[in-house]
């Protein structure tokens, strides 16, 4: 006999807007991280991943202006604090931590989707979906640089 898969509990306003803030504080960490991990990576077999860093800071900037408009628009207030990023001095430990957090936006962001779309936020729902693929895009290119297969985020850890 199968199961019925039940429906996740569709969110309020409010509460969305409180999990897209916790969103808005990831995207920041990941700012800083990017920012400042791009310019202190040394050696030559960092050099491609550097400058990659640096274009996922700027994507990672547009993602942060993007959720911010949506909590705008859901009326809430965009949130100034970002989640503590590690201060590394060890490239591969720096890596690591990069796709640490990358993993656990790509969860949240998965949530989200789900979450927007119960809500019928399908414009919220599409713009969360191309931050998504940015950020898989962003777990792929750090999991070849540290030369390990992209990790299975399907289920939570």
């Amino acid at each position: 006999m199968a199961t019925a898969t039940v429906p996740p509990r569709t969110l309020t306003r409010k509460e969305l807007i409180e999990k897209l803030n916790e969103d808005l504080a990831r995207e920041y960490q990941a700012i800083i991280a990017y920012v400042v991990y791009s310019q202190v990576l040394k050696g030559a077999e960092y050099m491609a991943i550097s400058k990659e860093l640096e274009t996922h800071a700027k994507q990672e900037l547009q993602h942060a202006i993007t959720v911010s408009k949506h909590i705008d628009y859901l009326g809430g207030m965009p949130t100034v604090t970002p989640l503590p990023v590690k201060s590394i001095d060890d490239a591969k430990a720096m890596l690591r931590a990069d796709l640490e957090n990358e993993n656990n936006t790509i969860r949240a962001y998965r949530e989200r989707l789900r979450q927007c779309e119960a809500m019928e936020e399908y414009a919220i729902a599409e713009d969360i979906r191309e931050i998504l693929r940015q950020e898989q895009e962003h777990q792929s290119d750090l999991a070849t640089a540290l030369g390990v297969d992209v990790p299975d985020v399907s289920r939570k850890s």
